[in-house]
């Protein structure tokens, strides 16, 4: 069936941080690539999205931060929000799942399916937190995990292994709220049997769409053939769109329930008359982008509650990517180990899509893979810089030179050129290929390779030589180079917008217009491109009428003779070492309060280890031993030993000589005048050629560390303890 138009959704995310790098890579860019490439073909399409924050996350961080969750979800949706837009992904909306319209919508869903008898409802012992008196939800639990034994997994997933888990499979599983261990009590929840649509699911992936990516097929064939169970769709909680059915006072819609429903609400918002067209037409075609941990819920639950509910398309694909790591660690937002967009876009200004390239170029698409700042620099450096951005450079700048920054005629063409020019047409299909399959990492290497070529070209052709010749011959060859230019605007465009965008700046021309469906209802409008707040569909022609579109890829002109070109500015600038050491030296930072944290916590762990209690003695066996108060007189080190320290000391019968392994605690000087306690009638040893007459009596702690055991106030020597 040929559709009439696409919806395009990427993941919420959480409210409960800033946008990093992972993210970008998971979903929001491969998202964004697609919507501009189908805009420039020319597709209706509309592109949605929003925070989610009815996530337990952001009670977390509420209840860490001592303020409402309220507060966090404003506070982090304008970061997001922000963070998205500089970057250039320009969702058609960007809304968020507290709004009026979404609580009323969510409430609508679970309501119908309620009355339909979709739902079932089961008394469970769930646990619960008796210092904190709630029940906990998974992501309050924290446990160690039963496949890899990470002791930090939570009570959902495990991030080090990417395990999907329940509370009930951790071990020594934990309180996150107080540290104490939880109790099971008796709570009511209402489920969603999927393990009813398990034979239509398996029918409907297995064998219709086979053509998902089979990381994203896999998954979902390893979850049908263990046995789908029934899914709790409301939690006891506080924060969230409240059940809308009498009997759930104090429960919510569990977020993943809610959530996904969210993208129907966005679109609702934003196309208030004509939003069903994008969710009930059968010629709709739905595509979400997600990262893996999302592949569960968008390819088997949410496809169930749909197809529970009976009016909606269901996805035609859900192209996930896997997860992207930083220099070999795994991104963590809770532990800080991550790039932040917000803080990259005030670090690197006008270089968004050096991000976006990198990201790309090293998409975790079926496997994870891992982001570095080397890498990130040269790529940057020996790509787009001497690669793109060398070539556009010496075309134009010698344009300017030779011919007065106008195209100039193609007075002595040879078979190279005509070669050359050809060779764009198979780069442009294996790009269309790729990108109409999700694979977005291929794809960009081929919009590359129209670079590689047109480098090639010039580096072989040097006009520059030719000039002093053959100016004739110097004309064809700029010429042909600035074709080779307008593709690059063109190919470049759903990977790089902004360099696109100055690119046709440099070639004054402009892009042909696609639709925005934001301007009037059902009247789609043309709107002038704007890579950070509008999207990828037109912008005005500064040197006339010339406009470029998606099908003149790869034609053999696209710049006419006489045409002229704007000022040669560089497309991207070279990133320099000591930039690149400063942020490797902000994770390493970053990575040594970790590791100070981790010691520490230890250190504390330690500390408050209680060893056993010996076996017991009788009272007559500790009346044998002589415990009394005395003084240091003098003290020193015992020579060639670390540990020994020779003592004077005055017991109030006599002066004597104890050596007592505490030199690691305290010198000689701290040792002077100090009372203590000693055990006097310990039998004399001799240790390093010194006798030793007595034990100086210490505490010591579970992570060694030792402390003298003194009287309170100053006594006589001798006085006896006991």
């Amino acid at each position: 069936m040929n559709h009439k138009r696409t919806l395009v959704t990427c993941a919420l995310p959480y409210a409960n941080g800033p946008v990093h790098i992972g993210h970008l890579a998971g979903a929001y860019i491969p998202g964004d690539i697609y919507v501009r490439y189908l805009r420039m073909r020319g597709e209706d399409v509309v592109f949605i999205c929003g925070s989610d924050e009815h996530g337990v996350p952001i009670t977390i961080k509420a209840r860490e931060q001592g303020v409402t969750p309220q507060d966090i979800v404003d506070r982090y949706h304008k970061v997001m929000k922000d963070a998205f837009t500089g970057l250039g992904i320009n969702f058609d909306i960007y809304s968020r799942t507290s709004s009026q319209v979404h609580r009323h919508n969510a409430s609508q869903f679970f309501r119908k399916l309620y009355y339909q008898d979709n739902f079932i409802t089961r008394e469970t012992e769930q646990l619960y937190d008796e210092k904190a008196q709630m029940f906990l939800t998974d992501r309050l639990i924290e446990g160690t995990c039963p496949k890899c034994g990470n002791p930090d997994a939570y009570g959902d997933q495990c991030e080090k292994c990417g395990s999907t888990l329940s509370p009930e499979e951790l071990l020594d599983p934990r309180s996150k709220l107080s540290g104490s261990t939880p109790v099971k009590k008796k709570t009511k929840h209402w489920y969603l049997p999927l393990d009813r649509y398990e034979p239509w699911l398996r029918e409907w992936i297995l064998e219709r769409h086979k053509e998902w990516k089979t990381n994203v097929y896999g998954q979902c064939k390893s979850w049908l053939d263990g046995g789908l169970q029934p899914r709790a769709v409301t939690r006891d909680l506080d924060w969230g769109v409240p059940v809308p059915v009498e009997g759930a006072e104090g429960k919510v819609l569990y977020v993943w329930f809610d959530a996904p429903i969210g993208y129907i609400s966005n679109t609702q918002e934003l196309l208030p008359q004509s939003w069903e067209k994008w969710w009930k037409d059968p010629q709709t075609r739905l595509v979400h982008f997600i990262g893996k941990d999302n592949i569960v819920f968008h390819c088997i639950v949410f496809p169930s509650m749909l197809k529970a509910y009976g009016e909606y398309v269901l996805p035609e694909n859900v192209p996930a990517n896997e997860f992207l790591n930083l220099e070999g660690d795994k991104i963590s937002t809770s532990k800080g180990w991550a790039v932040w967009v917000h803080e990259y876009e005030k670090d690197f200004p006008g270089q968004e899509d050096v991000l976006r390239y990198v990201l790309t170029a090293n998409a975790p698409e079926t496997k994870d893979n891992d982001f570095t700042w080397k890498d990130f620099q040269g790529r940057n450096n020996s790509e787009l810089v001497a690669i793109f951005g060398n070539f556009v450079n010496r075309a134009v700048v010698l344009t300017h030179k030779y011919f007065g920054g106008a195209v100039p005629q193609n007075l002595k063409p040879m078979d190279i050129d005509a070669q050359t020019l050809a060779s764009v047409k198979p780069c442009r299909e294996a790009l269309e290929k790729y990108v109409e399959t999700f694979h977005f990492r291929e794809a960009l290497k081929e919009a590359m390779n129209i670079a590689r070529i047109g480098n090639k070209y010039i580096s072989d052709m040097e006009p520059w030589k030719v000039a002093k010749e053959d100016m004739d011959r110097c004309a064809s060859i700029l010429y042909t180079c600035l074709q080779l230019c307008a593709d690059l605007a063109i190919a470049f465009e759903p990977f790089t917008p902004f360099s696109a965008e100055k690119l046709r700046g440099i070639l004054q021309v402009g892009v042909e217009a696609g639709k925005d469906y934001r301007a009037g209802e059902g009247n789609p409008t043309e709107n002038f491109y704007k890579p950070g707040e509008g999207k990828a569909v037109h912008t005005g022609c500064p040197g006339g009428d010339l406009v470029l579109n998606w099908e003149m890829l790869g034609q053999a002109e696209l710049l006419p003779a006489g045409h002229m070109l704007g000022e040669a500015v560089l497309l991207f600038q070279k990133i320099e070492d000591s930039t690149i050491e400063a942020q490797m030296a902000r994770l390493e930072g970053i990575k040594e309060a970790r590791e100070s944290a981790r010691k520490a916590k230890e250190a504390e762990e330690a500390a408050a280890k209680i060893e056993p209690q010996k076996a017991e003695v009788s009272f007559e066996q500790f009346g044998a031993m002589d415990i009394r108060t005395a003084t240091v007189l003098a003290a020193e080190r015992v020579p060639k030993t670390d540990k020994l320290l020779k003592l004077t000391i005055d017991t109030g019968l006599d002066q004597r000589t104890i050596v007592s392994g505490i030199a690691e605690y305290y010198s000689p000087e701290d040792m002077l005048g100090k009372q203590i306690c000693i055990l006097a009638n310990l039998a004399p040893r001799v240790i390093r050629g010194i006798e030793s007459r007595g034990m100086i009596l210490m505490a010591k702690q579970g992570d060694g560390k030792m402390r003298f055991i003194t009287p309170e106030e100053a006594l006589n020597n001798g006085a006896q303890i006991g």
